[in-house]
């Protein structure tokens, strides 16, 4: 399967969800920032209105909590049913508990790293995830410039699950615009978050066509 584009409603109309994911039709999966204003400095939208756009959409939803206490309320976001539950491993208590819960439950399990935290954290737990977050902007706020610190980082995030032999997605989130995708292609990334690139454009489904084109020509040379 080609690189996957995720448009996250965090820079989208808060007023108009419904209508601006409508705008998003290309994407392969909408991207749902949940932040509590603890773990990060910004409070966003939380499991009511995943409920209510889950009953409204029928893209995918990738629910990437930045949050506390990831390990008591991301399972309720895959039993409301969120297709992708993301949590940060710098949160999780019982990360490998809670990957499996996520499982069971029947979503994707995923995993995030801040710019900081070294892609080893994850390294014993691969076998139960199904998609790796390496976050390219400290999480909390849309449009962050990218950080090219973390282009090196993405590719030891790709060897790590190339090495493994598991069907691990390499998720990358944070200043991801026509500019910086090709790079986070050829660091080895397959699924793309792109906040105002997307939203912020005239029109948002020929933005992720063009980004989902620019991912396809790199990896496709890479």
């Amino acid at each position: 399967m080609g690189p996957l584009i995720a448009p996250s409603v965090l820079s989208a109309d808060y007023a108009n969800l419904q209508s601006e994911i409508a705008r998003a039709v290309s994407a392969d999966w909408v991207h749902v920032d949940v932040m509590d204003n603890h773990f990060v400095p910004n409070l966003t939208i939380g499991l009511p209105v995943v409920e209510a756009l889950l009953t409204r959409i029928e893209l995918p939803l990738d629910c990437h909590l930045m949050i506390e206490n990831p390990d008591r309320w991301a399972p309720l976001y895959a039993e409301a049913g969120a297709d992708g539950v993301t949590f940060h491993i710098e949160a999780a208590g019982a990360p490998v508990r809670l990957a499996r819960e996520l499982r069971r439950i029947g979503a994707r399990a995923g995993v995030a790293l801040k710019p900081a935290t070294p892609v080893d954290a994850v390294e014993g737990m691969l076998a139960e995830i199904d998609l790796l977050l390496v976050m390219t902007v400290e999480p909390g706020f849309g449009g962050q410039a990218f950080l090219e610190m973390c282009l090196p980082k993405i590719r030891q995030a790709r060897e790590l699950v190339s090495r493994s032999g598991l069907e691990v997605w390499l998720q990358v989130d944070g200043g991801v615009s026509a500019e910086t995708i090709e790079r986070c292609a050829d660091a080895g990334a397959d699924v793309f978050v792109a906040g105002s690139a997307v939203f912020g454009a005239d029109d948002p489904a020929g933005a992720i066509d063009n980004l989902r084109a620019l991912a396809e020509a790199r990896s496709e040379t890479g």
